[in-house]
């Protein structure tokens, strides 16, 4: 049966409602929203906005967080970082993986997602060793997608080479590899396999310019034409330079070259472009994917918002390494990022009297649904129910109305406002906990002291 909520404020495609219901039919979309009081609703305080998309997540590596913040060595960046990583993978098996995403899943929807891309690389066992079910690892993503009751799109991710040029693989690296045929097989039958799951799609993924060949790339391209495409790009300078000296060209004015871009691709990071690259992106309609907690955490560097959103450049927001899991948290340093850049305030409003707040959290919202295939990013007919309630009761929030409401939540308020979750029109968390937090996060917790980590 269709259930009706009533809320004292409610963002909806159209500007904010105040008071406002919704009506969510037993799929989990939304068929009706009315400004006019429903004496059968349900009545709910606080204020419903759209759940945020997080286009961009490396589940397995929430495990890990913290373990990396050590000084020392003769560089400390992200290839440093790198070699960490893989020596913390090295160990995991499949119920670890489904226990780490299970638990990191829970932190999201508490954060203010409710949708997530999982850039999915960590295919195979130990030294790489194929499971006797290649879809194992995706398998266990899926599971812990549907205990918690986030929405997913799954990213296999294409890795097969070390290098630019097909340099070999390092030892750390051999969990992740394909040829063209078995990671065809491996998209095939996971595509097939989520349409019967709800909630989940399947598109894929090329690890990096760095991590395939151009031939793959194309062969892959003509064979898996469904479903959004993720690449990471440009991240650190280390890698711009490697590529040109691979290929006489800096990799988003590659792939642009090479690649018809538009708006199933997902470019994430993107953080090292000239003007002329951004440009060529902000035109194609591609979603840049930033991930604003993870590039600081690394040392990547700042992209170039301001000028990406003059040229109406479409992007969305993710955790990725997942140090952070907090949507507010996601958005504040987006544009803090860039007023530490650019020494101004507001650098993100939409223009003169527009909150800066609200203009980068419907952008996110926008680009984040493009580039998971979802219907989700806003509250309005036939969309699915993914909604978030901030406790307006909460100091923090006392006599907000409007977009003010979303500006005290991101800058001032974070992810302790959120009272309630809305999966699909479930309530997946109720007052602060999900429905199922203890025991996933027992669960976890066997798996890490298992690990010893």
């Amino acid at each position: 049966m269709p259930k009706t909520y009533q809320f004292d404020h409610l963002l909806s495609a159209d500007g904010w409602l105040s008071p406002s219901c919704v009506t969510v039919e037993d799929d989990g979309m939304i068929s009706a929203i009315s400004k006019d009081p429903d004496s059968t609703a349900e009545k709910l305080s606080g204020a419903c906005v759209p759940g945020m998309p997080n286009v961009h997540s490396h589940a397995f590596q929430r495990a890990m967080a913290g373990l990396t913040e050590i000084g020392g060595g003769t560089e400390n960046n992200f290839w440093s970082w790198q070699t960490v990583m893989y020596d913390f993978l090295a160990a995991l098996g499949p119920e670890d993986v489904e226990a780490i995403a299970a638990q990191l899943y829970v932190e999201m929807l508490k954060g203010g997602y409710t949708s997530v891309g999982e850039f999915h690389y960590l295919h195979h066992g130990p030294g790489g060793k194929t499971y006797s079910d290649p879809n194992e690892m995706s398998n266990r993503i899926f599971s812990a997608a549907s205990q918690t009751g986030i929405a997913l799109t799954h990213l296999p991710v294409l890795y097969a080479q070390g290098g630019f040029g097909g340099q070999p693989p390092l030892d750390g690296q051999k969990r992740f590899l394909h040829d063209i045929d078995s990671f065809a097989r491996l998209v095939t039958e996971l595509q097939a396999r989520c349409r019967s799951l709800p909630g989940i799609e399947t598109g894929m993924a090329f690890h990096s310019l760095r991590a395939v060949s151009p031939e793959m790339m194309s062969e892959i391209l003509k064979f898996i034409t469904d479903g959004p495409v993720h690449i990471h790009i440009a991240e650190q300078m280390r890698e711009v330079t490697q590529c040109v000296e691979w290929s006489r060209q800096r990799p988003v004015e590659w792939l642009f070259e090479k690649q018809h871009i538009d708006n199933r691709w997902c470019l994430v990071h993107a953080t090292h472009m000239t003007e002329v690259e951004i440009a060529l992106l902000a035109k194609s309609g591609a979603v840049a994917g930033l991930c604003p907690s993870t590039e600081a955490n690394l040392g990547d560097g700042l992209f170039s918002l301001s000028e990406y959103i003059d040229q109406s450049g479409v992007f969305g927001l993710g955790s990725d390494s997942n140090t952070s899991v907090d949507a507010a948290d996601e958005i504040r340093l987006l544009e803090y990022g860039q007023r530490l850049l650019l020494q101004q305030r507001n650098i993100s409003a939409a223009g003169d009297g527009h909150s800066t707040g609200a203009s980068l959290f419907q952008s996110a919202l926008q680009g984040g649904a493009i580039a998971l295939a979802q219907p989700v990013g806003s509250l309005k007919t036939g969309v699915r129910a993914d909604m978030i309630i901030l406790d307006t009761d909460h100091p923090v929030l006392a006599g907000r109305s409007g977009d003010a409401i979303l500006d005290t939540w991101i800058f001032a308020g974070g992810r302790a406002v959120i009272k309630d979750v809305f999966a699909a029109g479930h309530r997946v968390v109720c007052e602060g906990r999900h429905w199922d937090e203890d025991r996933i996060a027992n669960t976890f917790r066997q798996a890490i002291c298992r690990l010893r980590y």
